[in-house]
């Protein structure tokens, strides 16, 4: 196993480039030296990386930084593919931001990235049935970055979420790969059921600033949803919704609204 991740990082185009981009930081900015070299380059991979700045980000009084490094290391050891979400979602959140120009952006400075990082620990602990620590790892995240996800959600790969204030993702709700969504969306129950209460969300689905989507609604592939809106019915794929009720305003104005970012609803060419 040590073996086969030696090689992936030494084929690591994603890392490669987030360590080039680190040493730049350090060369323009010798004053975020110690950050840079202790968050990126004293690492040999990624996933060290990773798991030193959760660790970092959300150590407290109660948890301590060893415990939770601990915990990081042994997820990305044991499940490759929370490392392989996490370039995907570097990527993302670099193609699709406008803000961010380098891979190492992220990893750094975006409170949204790095929160989805420590769900997926905080997922992973859950599904093998440490469910107070994965709580535990909710807590601080939604403490720490303002997101509260819980770590039952099943988030899928390549999500980026802009500026990520104030982000709620229920217990049972499911994000489906290449997703984008803004601050403050909502993906929640509308009461007390016990069982499946919280949105489906496909593949390639844009999200707007302030949207609700609630109950155990689906929304379909490559669709839009309307900053502000609230959706309360399933969504088909490929059309756009808005509105408090969201009704179907049109198409989705393109076979990718997530990486397009695309949020004009009047445009006629979506209609």
């Amino acid at each position: 196993m040590f073996e086969a991740r030696a090689k992936m990082t030494e084929l690591d185009p994603v890392w490669d480039r987030v360590r080039r981009e680190a040493n730049e930081i350090v060369a323009n900015e010798p004053l975020l030296g110690g950050m840079v070299h202790s968050c990126i380059l004293h690492h040999e991979n990624l996933e060290n990386a990773l798991a030193y700045r959760m660790s970092m980000k959300l150590a407290s009084g109660e948890i301590s930084e060893q415990i939770l490094r601990e915990i990081a290391d042994e997820a990305y050891l044991s499940d490759p593919y929370l490392a392989e979400a996490a370039r995907a979602d570097i990527v993302a959140v670099t193609e699709r931001d406008p803000a961010c120009q380098r891979f190492v952006q992220p990893m750094l400075y975006f409170k949204g990235f790095q929160a989805i990082q420590a769900y997926r620990v905080g997922h992973w602990l859950w599904r093998r049935g440490r469910k107070d620590l994965a709580s535990m790892v909710q807590m601080r995240i939604s403490e720490v970055f303002g997101i509260d996800i819980h770590p039952a959600a099943k988030i899928g790969k390549g999500l980026m979420i802009d500026h990520a204030h104030s982000i709620v993702i229920g217990e049972t709700a499911v994000v489906g790969d290449n997703v984008s969504m803004l601050h403050a969306v909502t993906l929640g129950g509308t009461g007390k059921e016990k069982e499946q209460r919280h949105p489906k969300i496909g593949d390639g689905v844009l999200i707007g600033a302030g949207a609700k989507v609630l109950g155990n609604i689906q929304v379909g592939c490559c669709s839009r949803i309307a900053a502000g809106s609230v959706v309360l019915e399933d969504v088909p794929s490929s059309t756009t919704v808005a509105g408090v009720p969201a009704k179907i305003v049109g198409k989705a104005g393109c076979d990718q609204p997530a990486l397009e970012m695309d949020q004009m609803v009047g445009d006629p060419k979506n209609i």
